[in-house]
């Protein structure tokens, strides 16, 4: 089963004063809906645009796996575990929050940033916070989180591409940029969908180039 959610859908959040905008595609904060809470591991799937200068200051996260996908743009990233580092278009960061840690995410350059975040439950609770970044990962090397049984699969297609994916008991697909053909439909940036029972699908770049993210999940 497929089932399609577009960009427009997304509860709007952020603080526009601020420099902050913030689309939510799950149930997030103040932005309550009992049907649309979580798909398998995955919380909350933000999108976020921070004007220069702008930015989240210090603030707690506790047993959540929290992946960040660079649109475009550089996001500082800084926490209580002693990590500092800039995170760039074509990286995947990750931020295994455990036992608890805090951080604070800004644009400080001086240009316009968009970046995606996603929030997976973890299997188990507790542990040590710990944070990876993996510059410029490749089509071919997929992402694992063991802890939250998942797995981050990137996907570049020139114009007319195709690309299998991957049989799974739930998938995640989220469309960066471009327009992608899934399952008989169309989906463009920001358009995502979310698979049970996936089963010899392939996903095909229209009209264009195009970007998405699959996660594959266990449960």
């Amino acid at each position: 089963m497929i089932s399609v959610h577009r960009s427009e859908d997304r509860y709007r959040g952020g603080d526009e004063a601020a420099g902050i905008d913030t689309r939510h595609a799950l149930s997030f904060g103040p932005f309550y809906d009992p049907d649309n809470l979580r798909f398998g591991p995955i919380l909350a799937c933000n999108e976020e645009r921070l004007a220069p200068g702008a930015g989240f200051e210090e603030h707690p996260h506790s047993h959540t796996e929290i992946v960040t996908w660079v649109v475009e743009g550089e996001l500082t990233h800084r926490d209580s575990a002693g990590h500092s580092t800039a995170v760039r278009a074509g990286d995947v960061a990750h931020l295994s929050a455990a036992s608890g840690v805090r951080h604070v995410e800004r644009n400080d350059s001086t240009d316009p940033l968009a970046f995606l975040q996603m929030w997976l439950a973890p299997l188990e609770p507790g542990g040590e916070p710990s944070y990876t970044v993996v510059p410029g990962i490749a089509d071919s090397t997929p992402y694992a989180l063991p802890g939250a049984g998942a797995m981050l699969h990137v996907r570049r297609l020139a114009e007319g591409e195709r690309t299998a994916v991957a049989d799974a008991v739930r998938l995640y697909v989220h469309v960066v940029r471009g327009r992608v053909g899934l399952g008989g439909g169309e989906l463009g940036p920001g358009d995502a969908a979310r698979i049970t029972g996936a089963r010899g699908l392939a996903a095909v770049a229209v009209a264009g180039p195009a970007e998405l993210l699959v996660w594959e999940l266990a449960g």
